[in-house]
């Protein structure tokens, strides 16, 4: 299974962010954001809808724009 890790020059492991191939919906934004961050992914969809629906749209937004900017892990 793919690890999300890398590692420095002095061995410490240091996360990226990246959209998941296997956990994801439309991208896998959230599936990559739950991964960096060790949570679920279906926390981060509600937050994301939350923001949507409650903030005229910043949620979906922000998806988009994170769709376009993070890369797909390998």
């Amino acid at each position: 299974m793919y690890e999300n890790t890398t590692y420095t020059e002095t061995g410490q492991p240091v996360k990226k962010l990246r959209r998941s191939r296997t956990d994801k919906m439309l991208a896998g934004v959230c599936g990559g954001i739950g991964k960096l961050l060790g949570i679920d992914a279906a926390i981060i969809r509600i937050v994301l809808v939350a923001a949507t629906l409650l903030g005229f749209g910043t949620g979906a937004i922000i998806y988009l724009i994170c769709w376009l900017i993070m890369p797909e892990e390998a």
